[in-house]
Order: C-alpha cells, then sequence, then structure tokens
C-alpha cells in the first residue's frame, strides 16, 4: 500500500536531466566575455592592487565559463550530436583547454580564442535545438 502512495503519478521523459529549455552556451560566453574584458582592463591599469583583483575575478569567471561549457557536454549534448557533429568532443575539449589558457593569462587573445570556441558551439547547440 505504502509503495503505491509513494510511486510517482506520471512518468515524463527528456534527452537532458530537466525538460529543455535550460541549456544555453550563452551563460559561457557572458562569462569568457568578462575574462577577456578583464583582461583588457588589466592591461591598461598598472595599479598593484587593481591588478590583483581583476586576476582574481578573470580566474572566477574563466572557471564558471569552464562549468558551462561541462554542463552542455555532459548533461545536453548526446550521442546522436556527438554522431551528427563529430567534431564535437574535440570542440568541447579545446573550448575547456581554452578557458584554462585565459584563466592563467592576462593576454585579451586568450579569451578571444575562448570566445572563438564558444561561439563554435553555440552554432552547433542551436542546430540541434531546431530537430
Amino acid at each position: 500500500m505504502l509503495a503505491r502512495l509513494f510511486a510517482p503519478k506520471v512518468q515524463v521523459s527528456a534527452h537532458c536531466d530537466l525538460p529543455c529549455g535550460v541549456y544555453d552556451p550563452a551563460q559561457a560566453r557572458i562569462e569568457a566575455e568578462s575574462v577577456k574584458a578583464i583582461q583588457e582592463k588589466y592591461q591598461a591599469n598598472e595599479d598593484a592592487a587593481f591588478r590583483t583583483r581583476a586576476i582574481v575575478i578573470k580566474e572566477e569567471r574563466a572557471e564558471l565559463a569552464k562549468h558551462h561549457i561541462s554542463v552542455l557536454w555532459s548533461d545536453y549534448f548526446k550521442p546522436p550530436h556527438f554522431e551528427k557533429y563529430p567534431q564535437l568532443h574535440q570542440l568541447v575539449n579545446d573550448a575547456l583547454k581554452a578557458a584554462s589558457a585565459a584563466k592563467g593569462s592576462t593576454d585579451p587573445a586568450s579569451g578571444q580564442k575562448l570566445l572563438d570556441l564558444i561561439a563554435e558551439i553555440d552554432k552547433i547547440f542551436w542546430e540541434t535545438k531546431k530537430a
């Protein structure tokens, strides 16, 4: 009797861990834009205290970009996506590596590289949403 009482009344299924609409590469892009902007501000400022704080914030933002990319890879993209876009595994790996590089760099070029890779992921992501 208790098992029936606590049994789910409705079963749902989705290709991701929640119904679609909760994933978006924009989250990673926003963090990567912050990384690049901080790198540019770092380059334009000689104040040691400012630069120290900029590095801390940049590293936090880069880590968040990595998190959002990882979530897309592990929770949103599924085998049919990887079959249709065989470059996706490498692209995500490259983006994660670029986020790590940007985390450890004050060169805005590393932030731009991260943004470029996220843009490629974004393009694939929105193509999968059309299907």
